[in-house]
């Protein structure tokens, strides 16, 4: 179907850890490089995942993290799934604006993530969790 997403390779990550935000960085690096992406790309896509990751971690009690090489009209791209079953976030919008913060950060995370790639999308309710979905393209033709 033309201009379909569909997915090409998926991995699933726990994030419960300290440890496992490393590990999340090291197979989002190597999910990048294996897309063809350039160093500058692998480092937002790095870096978006690290934050979003780390907000499962801290706010959400843990999650876990799929990373996905997809395709879409011959451009390849990284989609990043990071669900938590956590306290939710009351006020999305709130969220996504920098200085937000519930905690001890600057509050840049959820809207640094989003500005760090192409499409962005957080599904929260309060009491069942939240999923964010960000996905990077490629700005070549695979």
């Amino acid at each position: 179907m033309p201009g379909q997403t569909r997915p090409q390779d998926s991995t699933t990550h726990t994030v419960s850890t300290e440890e496992d935000l490393l590990h999340v960085r090291h197979a989002v690096r190597a999910a990048t490089v294996l897309a063809g992406f350039g160093i500058v790309d692998q480092t937002r896509v790095v870096t978006a995942a690290s934050e979003l990751a780390r907000n499962a971690y801290v706010h959400g009690g843990g999650g876990t993290l799929t990373i996905e090489i997809v395709r879409r009209l011959g451009t390849t791209g990284i989609r990043l799934t990071v669900e938590d079953e956590g306290p939710g976030i009351s006020d999305v919008e709130a969220a996504l604006t920098d200085g937000f913060t519930t905690g001890t950060g600057l509050g840049h995370g959820l809207g640094g993530a989003r500005r760090l790639m192409d499409d962005f999308a957080v599904r929260s309710e309060p009491g069942r969790g939240t999923v964010v979905t960000a996905t990077r393209w490629h700005t070549r033709r695979a």
